[in-house]
Formats: C-alpha cells, sequence, structure tokens
C-alpha cells in the first residue's frame, strides 16, 4: 500500500493569502501546504481521502490517472470543496466515482453540491454513487477502512484505518474507545494546528502527547497552519519516531 500526502496545510493552505510571515515567504518547497488530503493506492485501487478546494490542482501534480472512490472526514469546506472536478474521472472512466461519507456529510454534499443530485441532471455534471459510512469497518475494493471517530471541537469527525496505517485529521478530543482502535497502529497521522492553544485541534504539544501515547513506529504531523513555523525549524523540535508531514510524501505499508 502505497500513501501520497495530497496536502498537508489547514484550512487556509500555507502560504495564506496576503501573509508576509517567514513561513509564507519561506523558498522552501516543505513549506507550501495545500489544504489536507491523501491518496491511498492498495490492491489495485486508488482511494482519496477528502477532496478540498485543490483537489485539481494535487489530482494534476500528482498524475492520478484514475480514481475508485472518495472517502469523507467531514463536511467541512476545505475537505468537500473540490468534489465538482470529479468530472474528468467520470469522462475517462466512463463511470460513477464511489462516494464513502457518513449520513450527516452525505445531506451536506446534497446542499453544497445540490445540481449533482437534482431530478434534472444537467450535461457533464459530476456522477457519483454515495455509500453510507456506518460505525464499523467497511470494504472498497478489498481495502479494508476502520471508522474513528473523533471530535473537532463538537462537531464529529471520521479517521481511518487501514491495516497498520491510521488516519486522523481535525481532531481535538479522542474517546479511550477509539484510542483502542489505534493501538497497535506501525504508521500514525495526526493533525497539529499550531503551538497556541485552539479550540478545535490538536497543538503542536499536544499532538506529540497523542503520538506517544499512542506509541506508533513512527507519526507524521499534518494539517499545519502558517503559526506552527518553518518546517526546518519545527523538525529540529520533534521527538524521535514524530516527523512533520509535507505535500508529496510517499509512504508504504502493508497491504
Amino acid at each position: 500500500m502505497t500513501i501520497t500526502f495530497l496536502g498537508t496545510g489547514t484550512s487556509q493552505g500555507v502560504p495564506v493569502i496576503a501573509c508576509n510571515c517567514e513561513v509564507c515567504t519561506s523558498q522552501n518547497p516543505r513549506d507550501n501546504r495545500l489544504r489536507t488530503s491523501i491518496l491511498i493506492e492498495s490492491k489495485g485501487k486508488v482511494i482519496v481521502v477528502d477532496s478540498g478546494p485543490d483537489f485539481r490542482q494535487q489530482m494534476l501534480r500528482a498524475h492520478v490517472q484514475r480514481l475508485d472512490a472518495i472517502v469523507f472526514t467531514h463536511e467541512h469546506k476545505d475537505h468537500i470543496a473540490g468534489l465538482d472536478d470529479i468530472r474528468a474521472f467520470n469522462y475517462k472512466q466512463q463511470s460513477a466515482i464511489d462516494v464513502y461519507a457518513d449520513q450527516r456529510v452525505q445531506d451536506a454534499l446534497k446542499r453544497e453540491f445540490h445540481y449533482i443530485f437534482a431530478e434534472f441532471k444537467y450535461p457533464g455534471i459530476p456522477q457519483l454513487n454515495l455509500h453510507t459510512i456506518g460505525p464499523g469497518p467497511f470494504n472498497i475494493g478489498g481495502v479494508n477502512f476502520m471508522p474513528i471517530e473523533v471530535l473537532h471541537y463538537k462537531l464529529p469527525v471520521l479517521g481511518f484505518r487501514v491495516n497498520d496505517f491510521t488516519y486522523i485529521t481535525d481532531a481535538k478530543t479522542v474517546s479511550e474507545q477509539e484510542k483502542e482502535k489505534i493501538r497497535g497502529t506501525r504508521i500514525l497521522v495526526i493533525n497539529a494546528l499550531q503551538k497556541e492553544e485552539h479550540i478545535s485541534h490538536f497543538t503542536f504539544d499536544e499532538a506529540i502527547a497523542f503520538a506517544q501515547e499512542i506509541g506508533a513506529e513512527t507519526t507524521y504531523l499534518t494539517h499545519i497552519s502558517h503559526r506552527l513555523g518553518r518546517y526546518a525549524a519545527i523538525s529540529r523540535e520533534l521527538p524521535d519516531r514524530i516527523e512533520l508531514a509535507y505535500d508529496g510524501l510517499q509512504l508504504n505499508t502493508a497491504d
């Protein structure tokens, strides 16, 4: 299984529009972050987790030639706004794209992209097949997903465990019950927005503490704000077995 980080930035991305801070003006490409998303390639399937506003750019940058499914963590715009661009895959593959989301997220998609679900189908609109994520595991073409519910302030958000890889974004609180689903993970990805306290995201220190509690072989921090600091400087502050993710990073793990 290959995991590609399509984006590792928070809702504004990095650089932030009109910002002249040291991170936003950095010449290090690892300080440039599109909105958070990953690509999973396993058992011949190509699956994207979240299609944010940068989805088109991410697909072009990663040279993605086919898409089997999109899995959504939650309904915030930085995670769903690029859904319209699945049209290119519809056309090339001559098929609808499978979309996996819980019922609340499906309702949001129907509001935000009402024309996709309208009775009158305008020519060329995105075509998708909705699949409902419940509390238990689900399977996409032989790739098994275990949902993990976390809280983004008061909003439930889904993370996912795929074999020995766990991906969690937009978390502030994780219950003991949900932590049990994560334990034994070899690779953990968790959000680390900034160093200052935040109402709905793990801070840098909170993410490190969570990573050390879970004890994965390697933890990667994602959903990063320009407020966290420059990649090179923050990397020097990290404990062993914890790293900053960056756009384009690829990992290989067991199917």
